[in-house]
């Protein structure tokens, strides 16, 4: 399968995957599917799920439903739930690894710690933690929440508790009896919150910003459904096609007319309302932005966990901890035993581009100091032969990010064939002015979303205050856009005779 040039080369393979979660895996059924053998989906971890197999936290689940979460090519007629657990997702990823024998392309325990390309033979040299490897095209599959972000709060270094984030669950610590600190109101959070409410002696809360938060509409799949989905299959694409459908009809209200949302909040109160009736409680977590601007919430134990009387909401942030205290931002201290941080992952500041080298020696976090951006949320200017799935401006605020993953997957197949037809050892590095016109006409849709105009601070923005995470139209857009590669948005790379230079095609034919 891999090529060796002599014997004092190391492994050279076509296309190396980075990570083995939705993305990764999926890019590596496409490219068996493509007839493309040849690859490597190089893991960290010692399984497959990416954030799926990282996130086993108390009432660990799914707020997209499950036949929307879910491959279009290899469809589960046995998901037991409307909206599915951790658990029931990475079985799933394990399915498909075993379904399209996937697992003798798979290195596990091998952590990418650096890739450089190498300009003269038109390769991508790899370093990992289980040793070397060379490459003709990287797809980066990391997927933004990977790596977890912890705050720098003073003091925290000299706790004398336990202290874990919820991606990183300590299994083996028994919560029960515990006094807690949950520190974030994200969608961890509302989820581990009722979970382990009943389980601990006290529950402090640090919220920061409130959430809007919707009734979560779960139910068991019955087995009568599930056998009609399996005995006639297009029932299940049906259902599928009507969860999508409606979430695209939601779009223009997130990306238009945010004004329409009022109806939203009106209802997100009213789920408040029926849960807590203290008016002091209600007024901390009512948020002051408009519904959407952060992502919508979906619980229907959030609430009513937080009017049980073992629980106190602090609405501020975690500024210190002296000791065994923790001290909120309005000066409330709680003395706890166990430190639990639902803040999120780095996002607009991925890990992984502080190892990737490109064509000019920067990082890929050097050339996107100043905000991410990539030709169709895939390709880099400066990193050719280097694809990212899940990358700048294709997050989603309101549906499945399966349905971006696959668009992407048809880009970077087409991608794999224009590299085939222009024959030889050939690359593309897309054009500066390519990106930057992509990343304008991304920017100036997103003015008006309500990510834009709500009134928060959400984690879809980057230092500088720009949305560099989500996509501001319909995933219908998306797949259209992401349809096939357009060979005037790159440049052509050949390896010059004696392969000493690559040359960079400049053909008319080309940049026209």
């Amino acid at each position: 399968m891999a090529e060796h040039e002599n014997e004092n080369e190391y492994e050279h393979v076509r296309v190396a995957v980075v990570g083995s979660g939705f993305a990764g895996l999926g890019a590596a059924v496409r490219l068996r599917r493509e007839g493309i053998t040849d690859f490597v989906v190089l893991e960290r971890a010692g399984s497959v799920g990416g954030t799926w197999r990282d996130n086993s936290y108390p009432g660990c689940a799914c707020d997209v439903p499950s036949h929307l979460y879910s491959f279009s090519f290899a469809p589960n007629p046995d998901w037991p739930r409307s909206f599915s657990g951790q658990e029931h997702i990475r079985a799933y990823l394990e399915h498909v690894t075993d379904v399209f024998e996937l697992r003798p392309h798979i290195r596990f325990d091998s952590e990418v710690k650096r890739m450089v390309w190498d300009g003269e033979r038109l390769r991508w040299e790899i370093e990992t933690s289980s040793g070397r490897l060379s490459a003709d095209v990287v797809v980066s599959a990391t997927g933004p929440l990977s790596e977890p972000k912890l705050p720098d709060v003073p003091g925290l270094d000299t706790f004398p508790g336990k202290v874990f984030h919820s991606a990183r669950w300590d299994h083996d610590y028994e919560l029960r009896g515990k006094r807690v600190a949950m520190v974030g109101t994200g969608a961890s959070a509302i989820q581990i919150v009722p979970s382990i409410q009943p389980l601990v002696s006290r529950l402090t809360l640090f919220q920061r910003t409130p959430a809007w938060v919707l009734p979560r509409v779960d139910r068991a799949i019955s087995g009568a459904e599930r056998a009609l989905h399996r005995a006639l299959p297009f029932t299940s694409r049906l259902r599928r096609g009507l969860l999508w459908g409606v979430r695209e009809l939601q779009v223009q209200a997130f990306t238009k007319h945010p004004g329409e949302l009022g109806f939203v909040e009106q209802l997100a109160k009213r789920n408040m309302g029926r849960a807590v009736k203290d008016p002091a409680l209600r007024a901390k977590l009512t948020p002051d932005y408009r519904i959407g601007c952060k992502r919508i919430l979906l619980s229907s134990t959030y609430y009513p966990a937080l009017a049980q009387p073992n629980v106190e909401v602090v609405a501020s942030g975690l500024s210190e901890v002296r000791g065994s205290t923790v001290v909120g931002a309005d000066g409330t201290e709680a003395e706890v035993d166990a430190i639990v941080f639902g803040t999120g992952f780095h996002v607009t500041d991925m890990p992984i581009a502080e190892r990737v080298v490109g064509a000019e020696g920067k990082t890929l976090a050097e050339t996107w100091a100043g905000g991410m951006q990539a030709l169709r949320g895939a390709s880099a200017a400066g990193f050719p032969n280097w694809m990212t799935i899940i990358g700048p401006n294709t997050g989603l605020g309101n549906s499945s990010m399966i349905l971006m993953i696959e668009s992407q997957l048809n880009y970077l197949a087409d991608y794999l064939r224009q590299l085939d037809v222009l024959g030889g050892r050939v690359a593309l590095d897309a054009r500066p002015g390519a990106v930057s016109a992509w990343n304008h006409r991304v920017q100036e849709r997103m003015k008006r979303t309500v990510w834009n105009t709500g009134g928060c601070t959400s984690w879809y923005m980057d230092a500088s205050g720009r949305n560099t995470t989500i996509w501001p139209g319909t995933t219908t857009e998306f797949r259209r856009a992401t349809r096939q590669v357009d060979l005037a948005e790159y440049a052509v790379l050949r390896a010059s005779a004696g392969g000493k230079e690559a040359a960079r095609q400049e053909n008319a034919e080309v940049t026209a």
